[in-house]
């Protein structure tokens, strides 16, 4: 009908649209937190976790037992975060910058966008994207000190994971 409008679909237009349906369907949206524990008392970053919803704290710090990381020492933090809100704790140190790669930008002065470009390639060069699963990032959290994600690792990480899979919605709690 030249000009009309139809008024059904053919069995092989429904069956391709309801193909494209289920594709979506199948895509998990993933939830993906990021916190930084600098500058927020034990209370404040537990309850935010909590009502958060996050199920798994990925820790993405190069050092975890520092003296300086106060209760979120790998140890202490795996604990609370069992006994205070039932969630899993794991350190993913291939999702942190190598040691050189952070004295360069912190002891040396380094521009953040260079820093930025050095990290991502890095991320690149280990295909973190094809080593984290979607079931493992799923209502998880990535950890690092920074008090905000501006110009921290742990906002990178969440952004190239993003790039590779389309899927993520970020929430950084702050």
């Amino acid at each position: 009908m030249k000009g009309g409008t139809q008024k059904g679909s053919s069995v092989a237009e429904k069956s391709n649209h309801s193909k494209q349906g289920r594709a979506v369907d199948f895509m998990k949206k993933i939830k993906l937190f990021t916190i930084g524990f600098a500058k927020k008392p034990a209370q404040r970053f537990f309850t935010m976790l909590s009502e958060a919803g996050v199920q798994r704290v990925l820790d993405i710090r190069l050092n975890n037992v520092s003296q300086l990381a106060g209760f979120t020492k790998r140890d202490d933090l795996r604990y609370f975060l069992r006994a205070l809100g039932g969630m899993d704790y794991l350190h993913l140190p291939e999702l942190a910058p190598t040691k050189e790669l952070l004295d360069q930008y912190r002891k040396n002065g380094q521009d953040w966008s260079v820093y930025e470009r050095a990290f991502l390639d890095l991320m690149s060069r280990r295909h973190i994207e094809g080593r984290v699963s979607e079931d493992l990032l799923d209502r998880a959290c990535l950890l690092c000190s920074e008090e905000t994600p501006d110009h921290c690792h742990r906002r990178l990480v969440a952004e190239y994971l993003l790039d590779a899979r389309r899927n993520i919605e970020i929430v950084h709690l702050i």
